[in-house]
This record gives C-alpha cells, structure tokens and sequence, in this order.
C-alpha cells in the first residue's frame, strides 16, 4: 500500500526542522509513544536504529526504526519493523514562502499475517494516522 500526506505549517522552515529534529520533542506531538531507546548506530544519523514503544488503544506496538536519509532541511526518511508490518516513510520539506513550511509523506506498507487482512479490510485506517502525526506536528510546532 502506498500513499501521500501532507500539512502546511505557519513557520519557517529552519524552525519547522528545528522542532522535527528533536528527539525530545517527539513525545510532545506524538502522545502515543511510550518511549523511545537508540539501539545501534551514531544516534540520529543514516543508519541508527531505534527501538520505538507505542500505545495504540489498550496494547502497546513495538517497532525498530532505522534512518534511511538525513539530508534535512529538505528530507528525512526511514523504516519502521513491527510485527506483521514493514513501512518506509519518506518525509520532505520545502519552502512556500519565508513564513510557511509544507511537510508531505511518502508512505509505503508491506503487511503479512494478521496485519494482512486489516490492511485489506481498513487500509484508510493507515493514511488517517499518518496524517494524524503531520497535523500534531503542526498544533505542537505552530504552538512554540
């Protein structure tokens, strides 16, 4: 499955990579990460993996993520390892004007077992979270 996202962000882009490049900061736009834990490589670099805890409703989804590109201010883009899913996302940001950021997504999914059949059944459920993520981002960023 693949598909796009994307949100307008009323600030600039240096504050926009500023606020995104945080690991601190995550936990503050996205309140369903329990916790975050660098695993391997130079943390926050191209090749760092990470080991990402989540709770989605009552259970908690566990994922390993590993960049894949770090060319910010421009892209930042990695996978993500759970159980039953494989997702790459690739994130891009550009300058609309000196005050405003658009942030778009590439997503791409690769589902087995379980997760299989719900990507079949609800694969909107997938594009809605993402895009769920991009406007928390924007509420916590325009927030600053």
């Amino acid at each position: 499955m693949k598909y796009s996202n994307e949100v307008i962000i009323n600030l600039p882009l240096d504050k926009v990579i500023e606020l995104f490049d945080s690991e601190e900061n995550l936990f503050k736009w996205q309140p369903e990460l329990i916790s975050f834990e660098h695993v391997s490589g130079e943390k926050g670099e191209v090749g760092a993996k990470s080991l990402l805890k989540y709770k989605m409703g009552k259970r908690e989804v566990e994922m390993t993520e590993t960049i894949t590109v770090k060319n910010l201010p421009k892209e930042f883009s990695g996978t993500y390892d759970a159980k039953g899913v494989w997702n790459e996302v690739k994130n891009y940001f550009e300058v609309i004007d000196e005050n405003t950021t658009r942030w778009y997504s590439d997503c791409h999914f690769e589902f087995s077992g379980f997760m299989k059949i719900m990507a079949f059944f609800m694969p909107g459920m997938f594009k809605k979270q993402s895009q769920k993520y991009l406007d928390q981002f924007k509420a916590f960023a325009e927030g600053e």
